[in-house]
C-alpha cells in the first residue's frame, strides 16, 4: 500500500514540476516586458505577479508563499505602487491584460 501511495505522489511531484516548467517558459516573455516597463520590480514582485496572473487568490497565495494573508496584502498594495496603479484599477487585470501580454 505505502508503495502505491508513495508512487502515486511521485508521478504527481513530475507532472507538477513538467507543469511548473512549461509555465516558466511561457512567463518569460511576459517578465521581460514586465521588467522592461518596470524595472524596480524584485524576484518576489514578479513571483506574485505570476500568482496573480493565474487568478490566485490571496488565500491560496498566502498558503503557496507560507505566509498570512496580511502579508500578500501589503505586497500587492506594494506592487500597486511599484506599477503606479491608480486604486480602480484592479490588478489582477492590469497583469493579465494585453497592456503587459503585448509590451504596449
Amino acid at each position: 500500500m505505502e508503495n502505491i501511495i508513495n508512487e502515486g505522489l511521485e508521478t504527481q511531484t513530475e507532472e507538477w514540476m513538467n507543469a511548473m516548467k512549461s509555465l516558466k517558459l511561457s512567463e518569460q516573455g511576459f517578465f521581460k516586458k514586465l521588467l522592461n516597463q518596470f524595472p524596480d520590480l524584485t524576484t518576489n514582485d514578479l513571483r506574485l505577479c505570476s500568482y496573480l496572473r493565474m487568478n490566485f487568490s490571496t488565500k491560496e497565495i498566502a498558503r503557496l508563499l507560507n505566509n498570512s494573508t496580511r502579508a500578500v496584502e501589503i505586497s500587492r498594495y506594494r506592487l500597486r505602487k511599484k506599477l503606479n496603479l491608480d486604486h480602480d484599477v484592479n490588478l489582477t487585470e492590469f497583469l493579465i491584460s494585453e497592456a503587459i501580454s503585448e509590451g504596449k
